[in-house]
């Protein structure tokens, strides 16, 4: 069976002359830097949040006016090329979310106002829902996806220090070390990025947007090497059944599909885990003898007490149902801290089955990623043994780097123990991966965890949590007939 399959688990497959996976934002935010001074033709950014104030090449200081903010260097960018079209579509938050943020983005208007950068808040979603989705197009040549948002508590490096003066932020306070994971690609895929940016802008503006024409020339940053060449790659999304369209829920079939076709290891990372139909496919996975290894890295505590509130609360449930399934013991979920005990939040959402699909985007593991707010993510089947040899490279430099180990040393002790889990086990003497705490201690977080609380399966149930409980029973019913068909098939 094919993993990915357009109009069903994908949205369309293209093809891209290089694939780069960006390991944090310092790695992200300096490839976009190169990217936009070599765009000719456009620049075009979807976020869910944007601060214009965002420092690139934060150096420890932070003043009124640094020239390396983002949006003045889009700002010059703007006045010494008239004829780039840059344009950024960013979700019209709510005011509890915009109020956390300084209420930016909506005060990043007056930074283009009277300027050819065209600035636009996208409220096209239902009430209660986001526009999620983070990507970053240059001349529909090169594009960017993945969980980052060019937000002022977002920078970082691999080493996540325990103390680091370049996480400053303009308010001079200091942001907790984070973790983030984009991929970049270009050829067709980034011309399907720029079509879907499209699409995105005439919902909102009403405005058809033509491809740019082509001027030549090559944005993909000179610094960084693809890990992948000739590649076939998939884009896959998420958009809510609203004003007349239908859902689009190509994650979550992406999802599910990936986990029954694993056969040694998957290993996810991503801030929030509370999806019953997820959390039941690996428990029947985790169940079988020969089945897979689980790995996943988390958060240890939400940013936001809304979130520490329903999503931290709801993961305790899936932990607890994982972990009574894992007879065989291949089960780990982790959340990562620093050198100095400092919780590592991780933002990036990453799955890598096996050494066969390796998939980054911007959709949690929960309710209203799959059904409720937009999403976007790429997919890249690896075929070559070249291709499973980066594959597996990836997730054995992700695990080494919680670890403060080289992605070598987790690949030697793999091999040497028979597992990622036991590898794991073994070079975690630091304590640096912490094992997540599922316990609950009050009726109240029994109740938010059993219904879900902040986190709607789609429109439907956005405000009827007895509806939402039992459409996610009736879901993961479903999907366990139908798993249980298709092993007697087999």
């Amino acid at each position: 069976m094919t993993i990915f399959t357009p109009g069903e688990t994908c949205w369309r497959t293209a093809g891209a002359d290089r694939v780069a996976f960006l390991i944090d934002n310092e790695a992200y935010f300096t490839a976009a830097f190169e990217a936009m001074q070599k765009a000719r033709r456009s620049i075009l950014l979807l976020g869910w949040g944007f601060d214009p104030r965002t420092r690139l090449f934060p150096d420890g200081y932070d003043g009124p006016a640094d020239p390396d903010e983002v949006g003045r260097i889009l700002l010059r960018l703007a006045e010494a090329r008239p004829e780039l079209d840059i344009r950024l579509l960013i979700w019209k938050s709510a005011l509890p979310v915009s109020a956390s943020q300084q209420f930016f983005p909506h005060k990043a208007r007056k930074w283009f106002e009277g300027t050819n950068i065209k600035f636009r808040l996208d409220d096209q979603v239902p009430f209660g829902a986001c526009h999620h989705q983070k990507v970053l197009v240059i001349d529909d040549r090169l594009a960017f996806c993945g969980g980052g948002d060019i937000s002022v508590d977002r920078w970082d490096t691999p080493g996540h220090l325990e103390h680091d003066p370049r996480r400053i932020m303009p308010d001079q306070d200091y942001h907790a070390p984070r973790h983030e994971v984009m991929m970049m690609v270009d050829g067709e895929a980034a011309g399907a990025f720029g079509d879907h940016f499209r699409e995105r802008w005439r919902r909102m503006e009403k405005e058809e947007l033509a491809p740019p024409p082509d001027a030549g020339g090559d944005p993909w940053p000179d610094h960084v090497p693809p890990h992948l060449i000739g590649a076939q790659v998939a884009i896959a999304r998420t958009e809510p059944a609203w004003k007349r369209a239908p859902a689009v829920s190509e994650i979550k079939a992406l999802t599910l599909r990936c986990i029954a076709e694993a056969r040694d290891i998957i290993y996810l990372e991503n801030q929030y885990m509370t999806s019953p139909l997820v959390t039941e496919a690996l428990a029947a996975r985790l169940g079988e003898p020969d089945g897979p290894e689980v790995v996943l890295i988390t958060t240890g505590r939400s940013p936001s007490w809304f979130d520490q509130l329903t999503m931290d609360r709801a993961r305790g449930a899936m932990i607890w149902r994982l972990r009574a399934a894992d007879i065989f013991g291949r089960f780990r979920a982790f959340y990562p801290q620093t050198s100095g005990g400092t919780n590592i939040i991780v933002h990036s959402k990453v799955s890598i089955f096996d050494d066969r699909i390796v998939r980054v985007g911007s959709a949690n593991l929960n309710n209203r990623s799959f059904g409720f707010d937009t999403e976007i993510e790429l997919g890249v089947p690896c075929e070559t043994d070249e291709a499973r040899l980066h594959a597996s490279a990836l997730r054995d430099r992700l695990v080494g780097h919680f670890l403060a180990v080289t992605g070598d040393t987790i690949a030697k002790a793999r091999t040497s123990l028979g597992g990622l889990v036991p590898a794991i086990d073994t070079l975690n003497r630091d304590g640096r991966l912490i094992p997540v705490d599922p316990s609950r201690r009050s009726a109240f977080e029994e109740f938010i965890a059993a219904y879900h609380v902040g986190d709607p399966t789609g429109v439907s149930d956005s405000w009827r949590l007895g509806r939402r409980r039992e459409r996610l029973f009736e879901e993961a019913r479903a999907q366990g007939e139908a798993r249980a068909g298709g092993s007697a098939v087999r």
